[in-house]
C-alpha cells in the first residue's frame, strides 16, 4: 500500500511540474502593434472556425516587419466569440480552451522592460471577457477565461474573449483545438498554430 501511494505520489509530483503558468499582460491596440511593426501597423490573416453554429474560434496570424523588436518572428492571435449564440433553456459557455502551440518566444508586450509570454489586448479592441491564466502542458498552452464567455438570451447578448495572443519562430499550420464547454464534452476546432518540431 505505501508504495502504490509512493507511485501515485511521484505522479502527481510528475504531472505538477510539467504544467508550467505562463505570463500574462494587458496591452492596448494600436500600442501592441508597434513590437510587431515599426510603423505600429500590422497585416493580417484570419480564420474562423464555427462554435454552437453562429459562434466562431477566431484565430489570427502575420509575420513581424523587419526593423521591429519580434522582427521575422510569427505572431498568433485567437479569440473566442458567442455574441450571437442563443442559449433557451440554458446559457451556453467556454471556460477554457487549448492549443497546441508548442514553444512560444517572450517580448515586452507592455513596455515594463520585462518579456512576457502571452498578451491580451483590453484596450482599443473587441472583447469583455479576459483571460484569466495561461498555462503550458507538454506542448499544450491552456487559456483559463475569466469568467467564462458564454452565449446570450438574445442575438447579440453573448460574449466574446479579448484577443489574446502569442508568438513563436515558426509558421502556422492547422492544428485541431479542444474548448471545454457547460453543453457537453469538448469542442474540437480548427485553428491556427505554429508548425513546431
Amino acid at each position: 500500500m505505501k508504495k502504490l501511494v509512493g507511485v501515485m505520489l511521484l505522479g502527481v509530483a510528475a504531472t505538477a511540474a510539467l504544467a508550467q503558468p505562463l505570463t500574462v499582460v494587458h496591452v492596448s491596440a494600436p500600442a501592441i502593434n508597434c513590437v510587431f511593426n515599426p510603423a505600429c501597423k500590422v497585416t493580417v490573416q484570419d480564420l474562423s472556425s464555427p462554435v454552437w453554429t453562429k459562434g466562431f474560434l477566431q484565430s489570427r496570424n502575420y509575420r513581424a516587419a523587419a526593423g521591429a523588436p519580434a522582427a521575422g518572428f510569427y505572431v498568433y492571435e485567437y479569440r473566442v466569440d458567442l455574441r450571437e449564440v442563443v442559449g433557451i433553456t440554458s446559457i451556453p459557455s467556454i471556460s477554457r480552451l487549448t492549443v497546441n502551440f508548442g514553444p512560444n518566444a517572450k517580448f515586452d508586450f507592455n513596455g515594463n522592460g520585462v518579456k512576457d509570454d502571452v498578451f491580451v489586448v483590453t484596450k482599443g479592441g473587441l472583447g469583455n471577457v479576459n483571460v484569466l491564466s495561461a498555462v503550458r502542458s507538454g506542448p499544450n498552452i491552456i487559456f483559463t477565461f475569466k469568467p467564462a464567455a458564454g452565449g446570450g438570451a438574445a442575438p447579440g447578448k453573448g460574449d466574446s474573449t479579448f484577443f489574446f495572443g502569442l508568438v513563436s519562430k515558426f509558421p502556422r499550420h492547422d492544428v485541431t483545438a479542444s474548448a471545454d464547454n457547460t453543453l457537453g464534452p469538448p469542442l474540437m476546432l480548427t485553428a491556427w498554430a505554429p508548425k513546431h518540431l
